[in-house]
């Protein structure tokens, strides 16, 4: 099975070529995309962008995890992730 994944260079290039922008400005507005996001989130809101994606920050209780290696327990302290959901539009694109 060939690699199907497409790395941001990839996207950039082929963004440009179906909206006729050149891949500079592509590339700026699509980091000033990701910034956005990660300034948002970060800050406790939350990005949806209906049907497509939305993305959170969620909070994590302290819990006991092992460390695989030694089977000694460790703690885990609380802290936050981000939860990214998938839209309808995606999952519908998937099928």
């Amino acid at each position: 099975m060939a690699d199907k994944s497409l790395n941001k260079t990839e996207l950039v290039a082929a963004v440009a070529g179906e909206t006729g922008q050149s891949q500079t400005a592509v590339g700026s507005v699509i980091d000033a995309f990701f910034a956005t996001i990660a300034k948002t989130v970060a800050d406790g809101g939350k990005v949806t962008i209906p049907g497509w994606l939305a993305a959170e920050s969620t909070a994590t209780a302290a819990r006991t995890g092992r460390n695989p290696q030694t089977g000694a327990e460790i703690k885990i302290p609380a802290g936050k992730r981000v939860k990214l959901t998938a839209g309808s539009k995606l999952k519908a694109a998937v099928k």
